[in-house]
């Protein structure tokens, strides 16, 4: 999903389930959380899905042109997952296929219509025998080499014949016994990506677009310090990055708001060697060896330890800063998810997916988004 997913970040999370009812969201507005288990087994109540609508569970892989499992703990982290519609009605589980590492096999696999047909007949299987709801589409990128894969200037086409044949497949068999099959796609923030594909044709596919709207600044390649999901650009900003101007970029190329989630991160990122100028923020840095960005690390780890937090309110963002150690942090937060959430709703999007589950074991920021997504006639 994101390339967050290349660190070996493996770590035992555990935490119990609660026993309230599921979130009272409105109905139009979907929260989609991936699970990145990391090979590793789920344990009962190590996810609670209460404020969920979606759990996209990543990653499939595709092998010989056919999808298939992305480790041996999968199958029966399905069952643990699906087990949770039981509590929450409206929850649906999905399957997201690729990732920043598992792209490589796409542009073959969707050549050509008896490729795709291979992967597609896998893909019905893949859901039947493992009672999910549907498929996230992570393909990194279509006429791209993301992490270095095989790509072709025709895969601005068949990422579309893809999911027009998936979508046929999916709308066949919900004619059959059968609940309704979503099919989703997460796509990345930036102009090349929509230059590579079709996006006004896919919006008729799909159910959603899940927007990676993070990873603006990073670390280990940009060599300035920036926020790396800012809801709105900074004037100072040497990109003018901004989730805003993303989510506005996928309109303009066709996909209508309510189809639009806003992707927001559970995790931060940070460099070193930092000089003490706007506490650090829009300054030279290196990248931070062995940093831990999930949130949960940075509010126990960080947070009043050292760091002190800053609001770029241009930005809508939060940022850290050691002046005695020099490193600046960027990272999500319950005040930006707040203004996120107030976002969303005003531009009438159809919802927030983060990336991903196990970066808030406490559920801080998951309370923050049901909290700013709830409408006003809901509200506690």
């Amino acid at each position: 999903m994101s390339r967050i997913c290349c660190f070996a970040m493996c770590f035992a999370v555990a935490f119990s389930s609660h026993s309230f009812g599921a979130s009272r969201i409105p109905e139009k507005l979907e929260v989609t959380g991936y699970v990145f288990a990391r090979g590793n087994a789920l344990t009962p109540g190590q996810v609670d899905a209460k404020y969920l609508t979606r759990i996209n569970y990543a990653f499939a892989n595709i092998r010989d042109g056919r999808m298939v499992l992305g480790a041996p703990t999968d199958a029966q982290n399905f069952a643990q997952l699906t087990a949770l519609r039981n509590g929450n009605p409206r929850l649906t589980v999905l399957v997201s296929a690729g990732g920043w590492l598992w792209s490589k096999n796409f542009s073959d696999m969707a050549l050509t219509a008896a490729s795709r047909r291979v992967f597609e007949d896998s893909a019905m299987e893949f859901l039947v025998q493992y009672d999910l709801d549907g498929l996230d589409i992570d393909w990194e990128y279509p006429g791209m080499p993301g992490a270095g894969h095989p790509y072709r200037a025709e895969d601005k086409q068949n990422f579309t014949a893809l999911l027009a044949e998936l979508r046929a497949r999916f709308n066949a068999a919900a004619k059959k016994p059968h609940r309704r099959l979503y099919l989703t796609v997460a796509m990345g923030a930036g102009d090349d990506v929509i230059a590579h594909t079709e996006m006004r044709k896919v919006a008729r596919y799909v159910d959603t677009v899940n927007l990676m709207t993070y990873d603006y600044y990073e670390a280990d390649s940009d060599a300035t310090t920036g926020h790396h999901a800012p809801l709105f650009a900074n004037p100072a900003d040497p990109k003018k990055a901004s989730s805003d101007e993303t989510v506005r970029d996928y309109e303009k190329a066709g996909v209508p708001a309510e189809k639009i989630l806003l992707g927001v991160p559970f995790y931060g990122r940070a460099w070193g060697e930092v000089t003490d100028q706007n506490h650090g923020l829009f300054q030279p840095g290196k990248s931070v060896a062995g940093f831990n960005g999930q949130y949960s690390a940075i509010a126990e780890n960080l947070l009043g330890q050292g760091f002190t937090r800053y609001w770029d309110d241009a930005g809508k963002a939060p940022y850290l800063y050691n002046a005695e150690k020099h490193i600046f942090v960027s990272y999500e937060d319950p005040e930006s998810l707040a203004e996120k959430c107030k976002y969303i709703r005003e531009r009438k999007l159809g919802g927030v997916m983060f990336w991903e589950y196990f970066g808030d074991p406490e559920q801080k920021l998951l309370q923050t988004i049901d909290a700013g997504l709830r409408s006003e006639s809901s509200k506690f």
